[in-house]
């Protein structure tokens, strides 16, 4: 495409230089011409007075020496011999200055009556009839060399050549700078395209260039990050569906230690075990391969749930096991209903991930309880538990890591920060009034999904403070399972 550029602008180029020099050149030699022989002509006609007067010899010899081109010796007068004094020219022709036209020139221009042009060695000679006193008629000539006729004529041509070859070296660089902006953006496409076939899906293409290839360019950079989008929502669908496993895990994990000892018991531990690895397996392959993916999609408009019946109803479901365990409950501020922007599977797995880390990561007896915080421009849940705590809890909202827990796929928490943010909100993690630690759901009630007010970028740690517009949670009554 390219070259093809180029030569379409060179031979467009020449043809119009053609076009334009070779007649404009050809004017040029005109007018050079015609400017020599009107000089000619005008000199010439100096003589014409005196001719009309006297045809005497010295008069004319003076006469002539007096113009430039007779002090030259390219002016002549040639005077018939009718025309002289009888007694002084014997009858003969009269001649002053050099004849270089020939004899049948002079004749002929004597008998047409106008001026003419006649060709001689070295140049041109210009024959002017002019009329004496006896009524003959002279011939004035005047040689005009083959310089004066071409004068300055080689100067315009060489200037008309190099206004030609600038005009076609500058069309040709114009039109291979055209084709290169042309032709790398359309390469740069090609070679993403081909990049994006070999799995490397970060690659995208700079959107510059024509309209034309700017529109693919922003089509085809459209196009990847669906691409890496669908990828990504698929591996943190089978993240996520995996982890979800882990609390039905839990609870088999827990139970099986009611079953005593004895080969079947041993079995079902052994089976269990294996089955939380397997789980964890996937849950780390789909995190590798995600790694060259980002960014998930919130809910979509109108998703939303009660959060206080959500609440309610996982906690139902882990309360059995908290019995078992001898683990004191407590459970506030879900007394009525309380609507947020998060679908319900979603809060509910990031629910059992939080309640599944208490049970996971907390010694048999350990006290934990949730809060429901409804405030005017968001709801606060709060997770907390008697047990050790976490060491760094920064750490333990980056996905893969678990703070110091051991065998965590670090995935819980990194649900519940998506769910979080999501909404506009974020999660925190601090130390709890219970001793242990304290994990703060910040829920943004924007269904537009901008960070609502008191919101902030990061996750700051330590103790929380209470936000403006939220019921206190130590004056709300607990509810004890």
């Amino acid at each position: 495409m390219r070259w093809a550029l180029v030569k379409v602008s060179l031979a467009v180029t020449v043809m119009v230089v053609l076009a334009f020099a070779v007649p404009l050149g050809l004017v040029i030699k005109e007018m050079a011409r015609d400017r020599a022989f009107s000089n000619a002509e005008r000199w010439a006609a100096t003589i014409g007075p005196t001719l009309s007067i006297t045809t005497d010899r010295d008069s004319l010899n003076r006469a002539v020496q007096t113009t430039e081109v007779g002090i030259e010796g390219r002016m002549a007068v040639h005077i018939p011999a009718a025309a002289g004094e009888p007694g002084k020219a014997g009858g003969l022709p009269l001649e002053i200055g050099r004849r270089r036209a020939a004899q049948q020139d002079l004749e002929t221009t004597r008998r047409i009556g106008r001026a003419s042009i006649s060709e001689v060695t070295g140049g041109f000679a210009l024959l002017q009839p002019t009329a004496i006193a006896s009524g003959q008629i002279a011939v004035v000539e005047v040689f005009v060399p083959e310089d004066d006729v071409s004068n300055g004529v080689a100067t315009a041509w060489l200037v008309l050549a190099g206004v030609g070859i600038a005009l076609i070296v500058g069309s040709v660089a114009v039109a291979d700078r055209l084709g290169v902006r042309m032709v790398q953006p359309a390469q740069r496409l090609a070679g993403a395209a081909h990049d994006l076939g070999e799995g490397r899906l970060g690659v995208r293409v700079p959107e510059e260039g024509p309209t034309e290839l700017r529109s693919a360019a922003v089509a085809f950079n459209s196009m990847a990050d669906q691409v890496v989008q669908l990828l990504a929502n698929e591996r943190e669908l089978a993240a996520d569906l995996s982890h979800r496993l882990r609390t039905p895990l839990t609870v088999l994990r827990l139970n099986t230690a009611s079953l005593g000892e004895g080969p079947a018991a041993e079995q079902t531990r052994s089976a269990v075990e294996q089955l939380e690895r397997e789980v964890d397996t996937i849950i780390r392959t789909a995190r590798e391969q995600r790694s060259q993916t980002h960014g998930v999609p919130g809910p979509g408009p109108g998703a939303g749930c009660d959060v206080s019946e959500v609440v309610r109803e996982r906690m139902d479901f882990w309360s059995a096991l908290a019995e078992d365990e001898g683990r004191k409950v407590r459970l506030a501020g879900v007394e009525r209903p309380v609507r947020i922007p998060v679908a319900r599977p979603e809060l509910a797995a990031a629910l059992d991930a939080l309640l599944g880390n208490v049970f996971r990561h907390t010694p048999v007896g350990t006290a934990f309880s949730v809060d429901v915080h409804n405030g005017d421009d968001a709801v606060i849940v709060l997770v907390s538990d008697a047990g050790p705590g976490i060491s760094d809890p920064k750490a333990a909202l980056v996905r893969g890591n678990s703070g110091d827990r051991d065998g965590s796929t670090g995935l819980g928490l990194d649900i519940v920060r998506r769910v979080a943010e999501s909404t506009g909100g974020d999660v925190r993690i601090g130390h709890s009034v219970l001793g242990g630690t304290e994990v703060r759901i910040w829920i943004g009630l924007g269904l537009d999904g901008r960070r609502t007010a008191g919101g902030q970028n990061g996750h700051r740690l330590g103790r929380r403070k209470r936000p403006a517009g939220v019921k206190g949670a130590r004056g709300s009554k607990g509810v004890k399972f």
